[in-house]
């Protein structure tokens, strides 16, 4: 939809015209084209979104713009707005909102719903408690097809997701039946006949991460929580799983590049916001470059001979840091996926030491026969040669065992990626320089 002719409609009046095309866009989209809008305008446009959709849209916009439409809808809208929101949706919202807007919303609800919201706002922030919804299909394993399907059509417009259903007895989960299943089957035919016994569930504390591990793994569209009386309090669908790997990926990207990850997308971060992200890491680098210093200032007699050395130290230096970051990369994302475990280290390493001795041995070869070219001297050819194969191994050995043993200490493997893992390489790589140089030379 052309953002010009929506807001010259809006502006002209014509909300028959408007509501029409409101009325055939996805919800995502038309949470879109609301970002474009000034605050007069975003809150006609909601108005005339159809009831049906609204809740859906709202859930879809980020926070500064839901608290911008908080703030101007009656008491009224707002009653109506929630009782359309899925409760965990609900409780991402009531997250990003300030303390004044949240209380609007709280008035507006039932004290049962709003004991429901508290405790799921008491979950663990990190905790699959903290991203289920408690909008399911239950059912008794004493129904038959045909029950089950009244059922269904009778509360499952309420229901997050109607493709699994949730066999209970005293709200204990004893089963689970898949729609499919259900349309596929003869009505007469008893739940307890059809469905699943082996159930693969997680606590309220669960990690979310490992819940949407568990995504990933079964291909599932909805996971079943239990609280620590192994009761059903809710389940996790596959968009909360979704949302919760693009955070996971996020926080992972921002680590890697030595920022502290923000909650905030890049626009709503204020300048300051992005600088206290950006300024810890960097100052911890800068400052741990001081030893590569350190060690070069020890080498000035090499310098003073061969002045030509300082010539290689940034090539040197960069390939260092290129082969740490690429072991890193994979090893993380192994790790991610938990196709690496720490106790694969010594298979790890062994296999990465194979591979340095590959790489450090073709770059050397390439690098010897441009120096032989270029400036005619063996002894220099050499030296850069062993210079270099030292580098990549110790370069691809930092790389791997950094992040395996981040995760043993159950930190962030990201952490040690790219910008910790150049710095301690860059050392390395310095260190190994000279003494081959200093050898060789006999300087």
């Amino acid at each position: 939809m052309n953002k010009e002719i929506f807001v010259k409609l809006l502006e002209q009046r014509q909300y028959k015209a408007v509501r029409s095309i409101l009325d055939v866009m996805n919800e995502v989209d038309i949470a879109s084209l609301l970002t474009e809008l000034n605050d007069r305008d975003l809150a006609i446009a909601f108005r005339l979104i159809p009831k049906d959709k609204a809740a859906e849209v709202f859930a879809n916009t980020d926070g500064s713009l839901q608290a911008k439409l908080v703030a101007v809808f009656s008491e009224t809208e707002l009653r109506e707005l929630v009782d359309d929101l899925y409760m965990d949706d609900t409780v991402d919202i009531l997250e990003e909102l300030p303390a004044n807007l949240v209380n609007r919303i709280l008035d507006t609800v039932s004290p049962s719903d709003r004991a429901l919201i508290n405790q799921l706002l008491n979950y663990p922030e990190d905790s699959a408690g903290s991203i289920m919804t408690t909008e399911y299909v239950d059912i008794r394993e004493s129904m038959t097809v045909a029950q089950t399907m009244a059922h269904i059509k009778e509360t499952g417009i309420h229901k997050e997701t109607i493709y699994t259903c949730y066999v209970t007895d005293r709200r204990k989960l004893i089963g689970i039946v898949s729609a499919k299943d259900l349309m596929t089957t003869d009505d007469d035919v008893l739940i307890r006949d059809l469905m699943e016994t082996e159930i693969i569930s997680v606590s309220t504390h669960t990690d979310r991460e490992e819940v949407a591990k568990l995504f990933t793994k079964y291909d599932f569209l909805a996971l079943p929580v239990l609280d620590t009386d192994g009761r059903m309090v809710g389940i996790v669908t596959f968009d909360d799983a979704m949302d919760v790997m693009v955070e996971e990926a996020t926080e992972d990207i921002t680590k890697m590049a030595a920022m502290n990850p923000s909650e905030k997308s890049y626009f709503e971060t204020s300048v300051l916001g992005h600088a206290r992200n950006r300024i810890p890491w960097l100052l911890i680098l800068m400052f741990t470059s001081i030893i590569t210093g350190t060690i070069i200032t020890k080498y000035e007699d090499a310098f003073a001979a061969i002045p030509l050395l300082v010539s290689f130290i940034p090539m040197l230096m960069d390939t260092g840091g290129n082969c740490g970051s690429q072991s890193s990369t994979l090893i993380i994302r192994g790790l991610a996926l938990s196709q690496i475990r720490f106790r694969d280290i010594f298979k790890v390493v062994f296999k990465e030491f194979r591979i340095s001795l590959v790489v450090g041995s073709v770059l050397a070869v390439t690098n010897g026969i441009r120096i032989m070219i270029q400036y005619q001297d063996i002894n220099l050819a050499i030296v850069i040669a062993l210079s270099l194969i030292g580098t990549v191994i110790a370069a691809k050995l930092v790389g791997c065992m950094l992040p395996l043993f981040a995760s043993k200490a159950h930190l962030d493997p990201a952490i040690m990626a790219s910008p910790l893992i150049t710095t301690l390489v860059d050392i390395f790589s310095i260190l190994i320089y000279f003494n081959v140089a200093t050898i060789l030379f006999q300087l």
